[in-house]
């Protein structure tokens, strides 16, 4: 499960806004001691179409990243944040299909859920937000996860990415049952301040 970079997706200074980011105080709802690396999203009551969201954390050297909380959370098959709770700000804004795994020595996550649906003005694509949550450093959002060929991602959409993270375009595929799986491989970004091309 290596990951190549594509040419362009690595970003060799800290980006000055890499903290302006709303939502990402829900990296830090759940206590990380309490986080795995593979989480159910979406119960099998559901409705849409299964989808395993799944893929590598590496490191700016690209090692495995251990210990990074990633946050997840999307539309339903209708394409509303819908059914959120009071417990806090962002589960009343993000829905109730949202989540937070924590990467082991590997560097892998796995979310399983449903794929999501576009907004229902088609004012943006189907996507998955995905924020990042290193040990000891502000949280930050990355690039979110949309399908290739599918609704919105054209050739305008591709050059306006920020590659937070690299690309968050992925190919959809099928497991032999028939679920939906996307693949979204994540290069750390670097954090003002730090210096070298390691984990910073």
């Amino acid at each position: 499960m290596a990951l190549t970079p594509s040419p362009g997706s690595i970003r060799d200074e800290a980006r000055p806004d890499l903290y302006n980011c709303e939502g990402c105080a829900a990296v830090a709802e759940r206590n990380a001691r309490g986080l795995s690396a593979r989480v159910r999203l979406a119960s099998a009551q559901e409705p849409g179409e299964r989808m395993t969201l799944t893929g590598r954390i590496l490191t700016r050297d690209g090692a495995p990243a251990a210990g990074v909380i990633i946050y997840a959370h999307h539309t339903n098959a209708a394409g509303l944040y819908a059914d959120g709770t009071p417990e806090t700000e962002w589960s009343r804004r993000h829905g109730r299909l949202r989540g937070w795994a924590r990467t082991g020595a590997d560097g892998i996550y796995t979310f399983e859920t449903i794929k999501p649906a576009p907004y229902p003005d088609r004012s943006m694509p189907a996507h998955v937000h995905l924020f990042i949550g290193e040990p000891d450093k502000r949280p930050y959002y990355i690039d979110d996860v949309v399908f290739d060929g599918e609704f919105g991602v054209t050739a305008a959409y591709r050059a306006k990415q920020e590659l937070r993270g690299g690309s968050g375009i992925v190919h959809l595929s099928r497991s032999d049952g028939g679920v939906l799986l996307a693949r979204r491989d994540i290069r750390l970004e670097r954090h003002p301040g730090s210096a070298g091309l390691g984990a910073g």
